[in-house]
């Protein structure tokens, strides 16, 4: 540890249970937080793809009865969250067992809270706002990439204005969190490179961020590690266990790391870039991140060097600055490597709309530790170069 190292917080509440078939000890995990009827939040493709059922009829075959809601959608909207809470308070369900990617867990999250907190899901955006704890919440991922089964934060959308909003609190931290890599290896190549990339910039802006301390760093650095190892050959082999389960824990490193640090200008930008396009979380970040990378450089250069290293890149030889800037390169060749050839223009973002995304992404807290702050200019310059 550095002498200058400036005095920081770090949590992680979420009891991590990981393994091949570890979803099959979930009755007892609920047991441990006292459910004996959850709410088991999914998604259509968790139903479609049997994994719904497949947790389902573990939960009915140790005696337990578990309440169904498949109806959510991709960035879950505050409409969803207000019926998954209506069937559940029908039901008296007492906790909630979230399963799939970051939708899922977000909208889950939400719908614990919202049966212990009066009001809307709105009136507790932002940070500490919860007014009792949720109902205990358990969460299994089915994708690498969002890392919210550890995470304080749950993202929704609200169609009714057009824009998302977060809601972070220690309290929406899942009491445990059963991370089974068998339940990974359906997931379509094109969802594992996205969410991929996701967890890849959790981590590289966790690690370059005003925020960072030697405990998120580690976390970080790791999952950098493991995810330039294992992410090229989870999407070109599905059925790659290994690379499966290393993608699973890297993707819970970088949501312990980002959970204590926030994020940057990918994740800021992602929020708007996102609810006005339509653009999927993980694909937006994968799109924005080489530019964003490209213009924070100057802002923590030994960080961005060792991101060089952490991916595979030979830095030996080189300066600083070109040691940083083989980051950028790396990020872009593992882009390329795994299919991911989309821009902004794509989704049809144009310069005449550049200034409503950039307004709304300084609002983000994300914005205050990026390591460089940005003009309005500047901004307009990492989206003309995420874009073309």
């Amino acid at each position: 540890m550095t002498p200058d190292v400036q005095a920081f917080s770090f949590i992680s509440p979420t009891h991590i249970r990981f393994g091949s078939g570890t979803v099959s000890e979930l009755p007892a995990r609920l047991g441990e937080v006292g459910g004996t009827k959850p709410l088991l939040v999914g998604d259509p493709g968790m139903a479609a793809n049997g994994l719904l059922g497949r947790v389902e009829g573990v939960l009915r075959a140790a005696g337990l009865a578990p309440v169904l809601f498949s109806a959510v959608e991709s960035d879950p909207d505050v409409a969803s969250v207000r019926e998954g809470t209506r069937i559940a308070a029908e039901a008296g369900c007492d906790s909630v067992v979230a399963l799939g990617g970051g939708s899922a867990m977000d909208a889950a999250k939400a719908i614990a809270m919202m049966m212990t907190n009066p009001g809307t899901p709105r009136d507790y955006a932002g940070t500490n706002r919860l007014k009792a704890p949720p109902l205990p919440i358990i969460a299994i991922p089915t994708t690498a990439g969002t890392g919210s089964e550890l995470t304080i934060w749950s993202v929704l959308s609200d169609r009714a204005t057009g824009d998302k909003f977060g809601i972070g609190s220690p309290m929406l931290c899942p009491r445990f969190a059963i991370l089974d890599p068998e339940l990974t290896l359906s997931l379509p190549a094109g969802l594992t490179a996205t969410t991929g990339m996701d967890a890849l910039t959790h981590a590289i802006e966790s690690l370059v961020c005003t925020a960072s301390n030697p405990f998120s760093a580690a976390h970080a650095e790791m999952a950098i590690r493991m995810i330039g190892e294992n992410l090229r050959t989870a999407v070109a082999q599905g059925g790659n266990l290994a690379a499966r389960s290393n993608m699973l824990v890297a993707s819970a490193l970088a949501g312990a790391a980002f959970n204590n640090t926030r994020l940057g200008y990918v994740h800021a930008l992602s929020l708007p870039l996102g609810s006005k396009f339509k653009i999927p979380h993980g694909m937006v970040n994968a799109i924005t991140l080489p530019a964003v990378m490209d213009f924070n450089l100057p802002g923590n250069l030994p960080a961005y060097a060792r991101i060089a290293t952490l991916l595979g890149e030979r830095t030996g030889g080189l300066s600083l600055r070109d040691a940083a800037r083989s980051s950028v390169e790396a990020v872009i060749a593992l882009k390329q490597d795994i299919g991911l050839h989309q821009t902004l223009a794509d989704f049809g973002l144009t310069e005449d709309r550049f200034d409503e995304v950039i307004d709304e992404a300084m609002t983000s807290g994300n914005c205050q530790v990026n390591p460089r702050q940005a003009t309005k200019a500047e901004m307009r310059a990492i989206l003309r170069a995420a874009s073309g």
